[in-house]
């Protein structure tokens, strides 16, 4: 069976506003924010209206202000209530400051309940007054519908070699109890994120308590993002998740 899920899939694209798009020029290049800048971030984020956002934002290298816009205007539109908080987060190796971006929102649409929880490691540059620039270390998304909050795990890595086959598993939390499991997995296209498109997913029936696929990174550097679907009978779990390809084996500890 296909499932689209439109609005949820778009909801999930677009989720993650910051680190979903092209990173920006070498962050060594580059200043990191100020804490009243990322203050500033915090609060345009938590507004009502897109035009804050805009005046902390310019173009960079690789880094398009009016695609980051869209993609939270859509967020705002799917979830009204959606909170974003930005925290300090651990230095990468080479010295440059990370922070973690959250953002938590609820819709309820007719009978259904749905719960946003997405998250982001990410070296944000800027030109001191505005962010134009980023670098993105973590990132997914996960988003529930039902009455029963159903924990799940994504035991997917942040990072893999180019061209290493790795494992993409998704477990529930809890014993199945009988209960029949549907599920897909499906790779993301830079042009379906940016566009913050819906692609329709193929189930298939799993067995064992969750979904587990063995796949392949590309041959050059860059990332692949997931896009994956559980259905239960209490309800269904939907989740991206980035993988960073790269050459270097320093470079999967960043």
């Amino acid at each position: 069976m296909r499932a689209g899920f439109g609005w949820v899939r778009r909801g999930l694209a677009a989720a993650l506003v910051l680190g979903g798009l092209a990173a920006g020029v070498p962050a060594a290049w580059a200043a990191a924010p100020t804490p009243a800048l990322l203050q500033a971030l915090e609060a345009a984020l938590n507004s009502s209206g897109s035009s804050d956002l805009a005046a902390l934002l310019e173009a960079g290298p690789g880094f398009d202000p009016s695609e980051l816009e869209a993609r939270y205007r859509t967020l705002r539109e799917l979830f009204p209530d959606a909170r974003w908080q930005i925290t300090p987060a651990a230095p990468l190796r080479d010295g440059r400051a990370t922070v973690t971006v959250t953002v938590t929102g609820h819709r309820q649409d007719g009978a259904y309940n749905y719960q946003l929880e997405a998250s982001q490691q990410l070296a944000l540059e800027s030109s001191g007054s505005r962010i134009n620039g980023q670098t993105v270390i973590r990132e997914q998304s996960i988003l529930r519908s039902g009455d029963v909050d159903l924990p799940v795990s994504l035991l997917i890595p942040d990072a893999v070699l180019t061209g290493q086959r790795y494992d993409v598993d998704v477990l529930f939390d809890e014993p199945l109890k009988g209960a029949v499991v549907a599920g897909g997995i499906v790779p993301l296209t830079a042009e379906q994120l940016s566009a913050v498109e819906s692609p329709d997913l193929q189930l298939g029936a799993l067995g064992g308590g969750g979904l587990f696929k063995v796949v392949q990174a590309p041959k050059t550097p860059g990332s692949q993002t997931w896009a994956i679907l559980l259905v239960h009978p209490e309800g269904i779990v939907s989740a991206t998740k980035r993988v960073r390809v790269v050459t270097d084996r320093q470079a999967l500890q960043p």
